[in-house]
């Protein structure tokens, strides 16, 4: 895998946790933070690390952000700084501009002023661990407002039947992706695989779809 630059501002828990995931992939890692407490935190931990206001357009053309091929706005709180950021770096030009947003409105604004993906961490690990909670779901993905992966218990009524024979997709709508046995590791699913008792299985469907084959009892 090719290695890649990333502009990452804002260093708390979400900023943070996504740019120490980059450099373990092994890209290199600008992190940005106005705050010098985790600018200390993170030295060391990420390729560079610098104290810096991003809403200052001076600033960050000093740093070079223009030329990063993706920036991360990951501020949290202040939503001043996180308009502000966005918009100096679509004015830097940066192609891929993604930023985390904690309202709707506030999502809204950010691709207004540049953002080319916003995102919403907290809501959408809201929505995961809700889903965790109810029947036999693990953990759960929503690719798109229609469309969600799945992972799910085996359910009780297709234990001890091929895929083919229990028509998962004629009867529930979803395909069975992989599945992986107890003590296991994750393997393609096929026709001829044969559902045991404690498997987990990741579906894909509609969410509807996904959702209520999730439920059902193991």
């Amino acid at each position: 895998m090719a290695t890649k630059e990333f502009l990452v501002i804002g260093l708390g828990r979400f900023g943070g946790g996504l740019a120490e995931t980059l450099v373990g992939m092994g890209h290199d890692v600008l992190g940005v933070d106005a705050d010098p407490k985790p600018v200390q935190e993170f030295s060391g931990l990420l390729t560079h690390v610098v104290e810096a206001d991003s809403t200052s357009e001076a600033a960050m053309r000093q740093l070079g952000a223009g030329e990063f091929g993706t920036a991360v706005v990951a501020i949290g709180t202040d939503l001043e700084a996180s308009i502000l950021t966005t918009s100096v770096l679509a004015d830097l030009g940066v192609a891929r501009i993604v930023a985390k947003a904690v309202t709707e409105a506030h999502g809204r604004i950010l691709q207004r002023v540049g953002a080319h993906r916003v995102v919403f961490p907290e809501r959408d690990m809201g929505i995961r661990v809700g889903h965790s909670l109810a029947g036999s779901i693990m953990d759960y993905f929503q690719l798109d407002p229609g469309f969600a992966l799945v992972e799910t218990r085996a359910p009780k009524e297709i234990v001890g039947k091929t895929l083919a024979d229990a028509e998962v997709r004629k009867r529930y709508g979803i395909t069975v992706v992989c599945i992986k046995p107890q003590g296991g590791s994750f393997t393609y699913a096929t026709p001829d695989t044969v559902v045991q008792d404690g498997d987990v299985l990741v579906v894909a469907g509609e969410t509807r779809r996904a959702e209520a084959f999730g439920e059902l009892p193991s």
